[in-house]
């Protein structure tokens, strides 16, 4: 594991999450392997193949009319060829407007994610992105002390 592939990973996991921003499908399905990828977002079931995993991010960048992500806690660990990346995604998006106004009421999530990425010809792809919501504790008067 060389400086170089780490450079080079957290390069292409910050493409990934530029092009979401940026709404940019083309530039996003690039950064994916061509075969047998995976993805599981907040709430979905596993979707697998490319197919599947890109149809996931097509609805989802059209239903989104802002989406900007603040990544923190980014950690990232190279072997061979394999990269894995795990990370906050601290995101705030909005959708379309209910009247056709502006953009709607902005809201923010924050999801733990892993990015799985292999090394190829063309430089690293993705081949599995996890994301998990974090659950926040809303009711703190909720806990009971069982003693």
């Amino acid at each position: 594991m060389s400086r170089t592939d780490i450079e080079a990973v957290e390069e292409v996991n910050t493409a990934f999450y530029e092009a979401m921003e940026r709404g940019d499908f083309d530039a996003l399905s690039a950064l994916w392997l061509e075969d047998e990828i995976s993805c599981v977002h907040p709430g979905w079931p596993v979707l697998a193949g490319r197919g599947e995993v890109l149809r996931s991010y097509a609805l989802i960048m059209s239903h989104t009319e802002y989406i900007q992500f603040f990544l923190t806690d980014t950690k990232v660990a190279v072997i061979a060829d394999t990269a894995v990346v795990t990370c906050t995604e601290n995101i705030l998006s909005g959708g379309p407007a209910e009247d056709g106004g502006e953009l709607g009421p902005l809201v923010g999530q924050l999801v733990v994610a892993t990015n799985v990425f292999r090394r190829t010809s063309e430089g690293w792809r993705l081949w599995s992105h996890h994301g998990s919501p974090v659950l926040t504790d809303s009711d703190e008067d909720g806990d009971e002390d069982p003693s």
